[in-house]
């Protein structure tokens, strides 16, 4: 197992249809809240990330639905990190409520500059922080290259 992180989160009304079922895109908003959470507890929130000039853009998104969740269940999204190269990084999320597995999925992101092209975040000042967390991953099952 990689990186992760565990996130816990509390189902908001606004979230649910007139069904009083959350809501699909829903899920994809926790992801980054897991995403975020996880960078914050690297002490790398993603604001560092921004001020370098970095960004994480979103190439790719899924998401499987195993069970509705409702209104005031508490969840846990657990986000790990698949993979990360020096111009991508992979996410997978685990949505539990209590110990029932309700979604997962999967993210795709390439670092990109300012400008929105895609960049090698070597170049950045924020890899000599990225890059001794995820050495010490590869054992694990990180791929850093």
């Amino acid at each position: 197992m990689g990186l992760s992180s565990n996130t816990r989160l509390r189902v908001r009304y606004a979230e649910t249809d007139q069904m009083g079922i959350v809501y699909h895109s829903n899920y994809l908003i926790w992801f980054e809240v897991g995403r975020s959470e996880l960078f914050r507890e690297l002490n790398l929130p993603y604001t560092e990330f921004e001020k370098q000039g970095l960004g994480l853009a979103v190439v790719e998104a899924n998401c499987r639905y195993r069970k509705s969740t409702h209104y005031d269940e508490e969840l846990v999204i657990v986000t790990e990190v698949e993979k990360m190269t020096s111009r991508s990084i992979a996410f997978t999320y685990h949505v539990y409520h209590d110990e029932t597995l309700v979604a997962e999925g999967k993210t795709f992101h390439v670092f990109v500059n300012r400008e929105g092209r895609p960049a090698d975040v070597r170049k950045f000042e924020i890899w000599q922080r990225l890059q001794p967390i995820f050495a010490k991953q590869k054992k694990s099952g990180v791929l850093l290259s």
